[in-house]
């Protein structure tokens, strides 16, 4: 019988990734009408605010100093970039698309582990990685006559968010995931309050309702995470994330009135079968269990 932490956290986890595909629609539907940096500054600015009084009231002001400030700031500035390239990349892709191309960084992460964590990975883990990135390239399908830049930055979009999950299985067992949440938006927030100067653009009247949902759903999802995590390990909850290409699609439909294409179904299907028997063969955590002091 399953654990009821267990349960929890896979219930949680498949309800941030409705709610990580939400956000992911509304970033596109942002980026239509502000700048992809602007969507960020939003995004991570709202989220370090929401999240402000609460770890104040938790871990009081001198507990919010993260461990490791360098590594939290590279993070941070991962974050940044991931959430600028992908806004900038689904201007000209299909979003169920963008999100199948986005999870390319399950396999990103498999080779980053290998290369710098000095883990191991056999050759039934890189068959998988290998028919993951088939995957990926049938729904880019890239062409030499014209490239899809769209799909270019989106797949540079994972190998950034791959990055970024390296230094937050770093950061795991020294900083409390929600303080590195918090330490990262705060992070994201000021590296891209650099390009506002001279750049700042006047927000649509018709913007302000989508950067609150934004807002607002990043910050849920993130909370979420962090719960799912501490309630059950990572391999299992990893097959549960591809949930977010099934909303992706739903979103896809619902709000841009698209659906992925026969050679992207086909993809997708690979995607996800390639995840779950990586995430199976290997037994590692995708982002390490860890209990937060929460």
């Amino acid at each position: 019988m399953m654990p009821p932490s267990t349960l929890r956290g896979i219930i949680l986890i498949m309800i941030s990734m409705v709610i990580a595909a939400f956000a992911g629609a509304i970033m596109k539907l942002l980026g239509e009408q502000i700048p992809a940096y602007l969507v960020a500054w939003f995004r991570f600015l709202g989220m370090s605010l929401l999240l402000l009084p609460y770890l104040v009231r938790r871990f009081g002001i001198s507990g919010l100093m993260p461990a490791r400030p360098w590594m939290q700031l590279i993070r941070g500035l991962a974050m940044a970039g991931a959430t600028t390239l992908f806004v900038f990349g689904s201007r000209t892709v299909d979003y169920a698309d963008a999100i199948a191309i986005l999870y390319a960084y399950p396999f990103l992460l498999v080779i980053m582990a290998v290369l710098f964590l000095n883990e191991r990975a056999g050759w039934p883990v890189w068959i998988g990685v290998t028919s993951g990135f088939v995957g990926v390239l049938l729904v880019i399908r890239p062409e030499f006559e014209e490239i899809n830049t769209g799909a270019v930055l989106i797949f540079l979009c994972a190998v950034v968010v791959s990055i970024q999950l390296v230094l937050s299985r770093r950061l795991g067992a020294v900083s409390p995931p929600l303080i590195t949440a918090f330490t990262g938006a705060v992070c994201a927030t000021i590296a891209l309050t650099l390009f506002l100067p001279g750049n700042w653009e006047r927000i649509p009247d018709s913007a302000w309702l989508y950067i609150c949902l934004l807002i607002l759903s990043g910050t849920i999802n993130q909370v979420l995470l962090v719960y799912a995590f501490a309630d059950s390990d990572a391999s299992t909850l990893a097959p549960f994330t591809y949930v977010e290409i099934v909303a992706a699609v739903t979103f896809g439909y619902l709000f841009f009135s698209t659906l992925p294409s026969l050679l992207s179904w086909i993809g997708i299907a690979l995607i996800a079968a390639s995840g779950l028997y990586v995430a199976r063969a290997r037994q590692i955590a995708i982002i390490p269990r860890r209990v937060p002091k929460i």
